[in-house]
């Protein structure tokens, strides 16, 4: 029987935590930075995006190994990192995250950027580390450089901040979200192909997976800001209506919203079913189980 998320979570998670605390507390020079770096780290999260790697690697028939979690543990750095700056007074200036007080507000501004630059950097420092060929070491490398840079979620928050206080398309949404918010969701799954052999339909069938999973993991994400609970989930609702950013409730409204995640979820099982359908594989697996997750608000 596939196990639920929680208790696939509460496998694994422990691995991922350990590995990044030990990994930036033995790195740092300044224990005034490491705190602030394991401030962030240490206050928890889902842990989606390397607990989507772990899955995608299993589902590819590789178990999680030393590598696999050295891989998803800086794919979390990277994240937290992105966090950090996404909270500060210059971007959305946020109070609470995660549960707790955003970083600058503990650390102050400076020491937050500072904090979230550590992160971005030792998570690079982790995977060259990591212990895994080094074909899958430059391969992940790329592809987390990638995600994250100018051509992914860096470009998708400066096209965030250029869309305050104003109305954009549907399409420029999607857009920047894809960057965003869907690049290192996209490259959790990308580095579990690039870590395992496997037939290029199956490949293919799960980068579509994948990207339709980050369109709705932020679709998810903007209907909870309208209508979730603070106390669930970690931090303040209705900051994008403070902002006054275009979401998926803004343009199309909660049930035009439901409706999009429901079609993003659609063609997400249908992709699955197609890596599936070339891996031979029958039954259901993580990758359905992270899947139904999104379908819960």
């Amino acid at each position: 029987m596939t196990q639920t998320f929680s208790a696939f979570a509460g496998a694994h998670v422990p691995e991922i935590d350990s590995i990044m605390r030990g990994f930036l507390k033995k790195n740092s020079a300044s224990a005034k930075l490491f705190e602030a770096m394991d401030y962030s780290v240490a206050a928890g999260g889902k842990r989606f995006r390397p607990l989507l790697l772990i899955a995608a690697a299993e589902f590819l028939g590789q178990p999680a190994t030393a590598g696999v979690y050295q891989a998803a543990s800086a794919l979390e750095m990277i994240h937290t990192y992105s966090l950090i700056h996404d909270d500060l007074p210059a971007m959305d200036d946020d109070e609470l995250r995660r549960g707790r007080p955003t970083n600058h507000k503990v650390f102050g501004e400076a020491l937050a950027i500072l904090a979230g630059d550590g992160l971005l950097t030792e998570a690079f420092h982790l995977v060259s580390q990591a212990d895994l060929p080094a074909e899958a070491v430059l391969a992940i490398t790329q592809l987390f450089a990638n995600a994250a840079g100018a051509n992914g979620m860096i470009a998708g928050q400066v096209l965030d901040i250029q869309s305050e206080n104003r109305q954009i398309t549907l399409e420029t949404l999607q857009k920047m979200h894809r960057r965003k918010t869907g690049a290192l969701i996209r490259a959790a799954v990308a580095a579990a192909t690039a870590l395992v052999p496997h037939p290029a339909e199956a490949g293919s069938a799960l980068l579509r997976y994948a990207e339709h999973l980050g369109m709705a993991f932020q679709i998810r994400d903007d209907l909870l800001d309208v209508i979730g609970d603070e106390q669930t989930i970690g931090k303040k609702t209705g900051a994008d209506q403070a902002l006054h950013k275009s979401t998926y409730v803004s343009l199309l409204g909660i049930a035009g919203a439901e409706t999009a995640l429901d079609d993003e979820c659609d063609h997400a099982a249908a992709a699955l079913q197609q890596a599936k359908a070339a891996l031979d594989v029958t039954g259901q697996t993580m990758l359905d189980v992270i899947l139904k997750e999104l379908t819960e608000i």
